[in-house]
């Protein structure tokens, strides 16, 4: 394929195009900078269909590659390797997805320094879309930086009042894992011979040493997921977050975590994988139930889905450490449906914030009355967080506790039976929330002033729904999408069960 044409290059770097034309505008162009950003992330959406239209489900393999080569380090060969398969599509497609959504809630909210918050954003969906097709290690860990940058500023800049500490928080907790991440690169790459993916060979990695690669690798990865006990930057960044920080963060930023524990860990450190299974599970378990207990107690309704998404994301990582097909391909989906349900939540919350300037829960009460289509589209948001049949949370949630319980891996079924406390656990946070919020009567006299939602923030809202009800009612096209990757993923575990045997 022709590298010139090929759509990983472009729907990785066309944001940057958008970057460009804004830094050529005048400050005074708001109208211009907000629609050439929000044009160029649609295109980029347009393109990640173009790839996903050429792409083989069938295909366990990588597909579209480009490799060329780059630079030495050392003698070793670094290559700008990129390519697409089953387990990077749909993130891929998510981040292009949930972009354009998060710049069309900026409208009103965002005036200060508008220029330099569209060219942070789109800045931002490049580094996420190289993160997720990245296939060499040194070009991996570049891109994984290079987010950092445009998050930290989104967050610094346009945040809340203690913006710039969640913002110094947020860059410190990532970075100190990504430097165990980079030591752990540069060992397997000096040892053997070259940073390509595609050419690493699991079998060459001594037991001895695939423990601390492991660790050094998988620390970066719970960081950003994040687990428990590594999850007390999150809070502070989606508080303190602008709206669309706060959604672009919980819907595609967080993924790269679970992504990272699919494409290094788990291929790359099988032994050390197994060996510590039980571990993962246990971390993630501990994480579903802490999460959705802390967000219980959250007297600030930002903050309740921010620890909602530690919940959340635990469930993702008990799939992926189930290590069966069930599993990990309910783990894959539950990544999207997070990013498509939270990130909704956190849209609904901006909304209602951008009307009373207020998260506090015991400020609100009967805006059903007020706002009734809010009211509407919010309880099929919140119904699909907290997993309802006919909605995508519960395919994901199914498929991951069906896997957890019949893993051949983890040492017992309880994990999979505590897990599910989770589950009902959300329903109680999730169905307080909503009551505080949209239930009883109208009891502060500035709500009854409240505007119901525009043309253009049901649009914003819209196309998220409309995914929940499909995947909730149809998910067999994702599934497919995923399946032949992930059967070939698992296999390597089965061959080591067998062998264990």
């Amino acid at each position: 394929m022709n590298s010139g044409m090929n759509p990983l290059l472009l729907v990785t770097f066309f944001p940057l195009v958008g970057v460009l034309l804004i830094l050529l505008y005048k400050k005074t162009w708001k109208s211009a900078i907000r629609w050439t950003a929000l044009i160029i992330s649609l295109v980029t959406f347009g393109l990640s269909l173009w790839m996903l239209s050429m792409f083989d489900p069938a295909d366990p393999n990588i597909q579209m590659e480009i490799n060329l080569p780059w630079f030495n380090l050392g003698g070793n060969q670094i290559g700008f390797h990129l390519g697409v398969d089953g387990i990077s599509i749909l993130m891929v497609l998510l981040t292009g997805f949930l972009t354009p959504i998060a710049l069309l809630s900026t409208w009103k909210a965002v005036e200060d320094r508008l220029a330099g918050f569209m060219a942070f954003f789109l800045m931002l969906e490049t580094g996420m879309m190289g993160v997720f097709l990245s296939l060499d290690m040194a070009l991996f860990y570049i891109f994984w930086e290079f987010t950092l940058i445009p998050m930290y500023f989104l967050i610094g800049l346009w945040g809340s009042k203690r913006r710039v500490y969640a913002a110094i928080k947020f860059v410190l907790y990532t970075m100190a894992g990504s430097l165990l991440m980079l030591a752990g690169i540069l060992w397997v790459g000096l040892q053997y011979g070259g940073f390509d993916l595609t050419k690493m060979d699991a079998s060459l990695i001594p037991q001895s040493a695939q423990l601390w690669l492991f660790a050094a690798f998988g620390l970066a990865f719970a960081i950003k997921v994040p687990m428990w006990p590594l999850h007390s930057w999150l809070p502070d960044a989606h508080t303190e977050a602008p709206t669309a920080g706060s959604v672009i963060l919980a819907g595609v930023l967080l993924k790269m975590g679970a992504y990272g524990f699919l494409r290094f860990n788990l291929p790359l450190f099988p032994e050390a994988t197994l060996k510590l299974v039980p571990w993962m599970a246990a971390l993630s378990v501990i994480g579903i139930i802490y999460g959705a207990m802390v967000a219980f107690r959250q007297k600030d309704v930002k903050r309740l889905v921010a620890y909602s998404s530690i919940s959340h994301l635990g469930f993702v990582v008990l799939g992926i450490f189930a290590l069966n097909q069930q599993g990990i391909e309910g783990a894959i989906l539950q990544m999207v449906n997070h990013g498509l349900s939270t990130g909704a939540l956190f849209l609904i919350v901006g909304l209602i914030y951008e009307r009373r300037h207020t998260r506090e829960l015991e400020e609100f009460g009967g805006l059903w009355k007020v706002m009734p289509v809010l009211g509407g589209l919010s309880l099929v948001v919140m119904l699909s967080s907290l997993g309802l049949p006919g909605l995508n949370g519960f395919v994901g949630e199914f498929s991951i506790l069906l896997g957890a319980f019949n893993s051949d891996f983890l040492a017992s079924p309880w994990f999979a039976g505590v897990a599910t406390i989770g589950v009902i656990l959300a329903a109680v946070y999730l169905l307080h929330m909503f009551q505080k919020v949209f239930l009883g009567p109208v009891t502060k006299e500035e709500n009854l002033k409240l505007k119901d939602l525009s043309l253009r923030e049901i649009l914003t809202l819209a196309p998220i729904l409309v995914v929940i009800f499909w995947i909730g009612l149809y998910p067999k096209p994702f599934f497919l999408l995923m399946s032949p990757a992930v059967e070939k993923l698992t296999a390597v575990f089965q061959t080591l069960a067998l062998a264990a045997h």
